[in-house]
C-alpha cells in the first residue's frame, strides 16, 4: 500500500517509507504510569503521513531510516491522519 492510499480510521495497514523528520519526545501519564510519545513524518514516493511513534518505538527508528509498519492503524486528529503501529500492529526498519 503507499501512503497516499491510507484512509482516517482504517486498519490492517501495510506501508514502507522513510523517516524525513521526528519531533521532540513528549512525556504523558496515563492511568499512574508515565508514558513516551513522539511525532515523525514517513515518506514514499506517493506522499507523506504524520508517524505516531510510542515508548519503544522511538529509539527504533532514526531521520533516514527505511521503515515497515505491519498491521498498522490510521486515526485522525484535528482534520490530520496519523499512522501508528498501533496494539496489534509491527514496526520494524528494513
Amino acid at each position: 500500500m503507499q501512503i497516499k492510499e491510507v484512509k482516517a480510521n482504517q486498519g490492517k495497514i501495510d506501508v514502507e517509507g522513510k523517516i524525513v523528520s521526528k519531533d521532540p519526545i513528549r512525556e504523558f501519564n496515563k492511568f499512574g504510569k508515565v508514558g513516551r510519545v513522539c511525532n515523525a513524518m514517513l515518506e514514499d514516493d506517493s506522499g507523506k503521513i504524520k508517524l505516531t511513534l510510542w515508548n519503544d518505538e522511538i529509539e527504533k527508528v532514526n531521520i533516514g531510516d527505511k521503515i515497515k509498519i505491519t498491521n498498522g492503524y490510521c486515526s485522525e486528529f484535528q482534520g490530520e491522519k496519523q499512522l501508528s503501529a498501533g496494539k496489534f500492529g509491527k514496526l520494524e526498519k528494513i
